[in-house]
């Protein structure tokens, strides 16, 4: 990749222990390397929430998702329903391998796990060579951006680089479900 190129950048700022926003299926996220302790409390430090609360990964195949998700732990039936709908925008708490780290779980025996199909954020995972952490780019409580004018401007002065593009034009963030009971966590 070019040197000017945008993806690049924001690999470079992650790879640095960064933060970047980018464009999402729905709204606006923010992101840093899953096992980057101090990016991962920084980023929640940013959007003032609390680290039991846990983290979305987003990756763009279900193979960068290994060796952190207990597949063996689901029935055949839930593994092939969780892999059906993706890639697209469901996000799907699952159980979690001791690899995950707590910052990432919540402490939980699970984590949510997504496998996108925004171009710009399936771009991105492969460029870095695997899952990031996704949640919305936002101070908690305060609503989602959905545009990347609606940024609050403490976020964009916390983080090292932006992902400019644009939503998948979802209404809202994604879903989120349990594997393991089909249960709804968030429409």
């Amino acid at each position: 990749m070019a040197a000017d190129d945008p993806v690049e950048a924001a690999v470079s700022a992650l790879r640095n222990g960064g933060i970047i926003a980018y464009p999402t299926e729905g709204v606006w996220g923010l992101g840093c390397d899953p096992f980057d302790e101090a990016a991962t409390l920084r980023l929640l430090a940013l959007k003032q929430r609390e680290v039991d609360k846990g983290l979305i990964l987003i990756a763009a195949s279900p193979g960068q998702l290994d060796g952190l998700v207990d597949w063996d732990a689901l029935p055949a039936s839930r593994r092939t329903a969780v892999l059906a709908t993706w890639p697209g925008p469901q996000t799907w708490v699952v159980p979690a391998t001791e690899h995950v780290p707590a910052w990432i779980s919540g402490g939980r025996d699970s984590v949510a796990v997504r496998v996108t199909a925004h171009a710009d954020v399936v771009a991105l995972c492969n460029a870095y060579g695997g899952a990031l952490v996704s949640t919305s780019a936002n101070v908690s409580t305060q609503p989602a951006p959905r545009v990347r004018a609606e940024l609050d401007p403490r976020i964009i002065e916390g983080v090292d680089a932006v992902l400019d593009g644009e939503t998948s034009g979802l209404a809202q963030a994604t879903s989120i479900r349990d594997a393991r009971d089909d249960q709804t966590i968030r429409t």
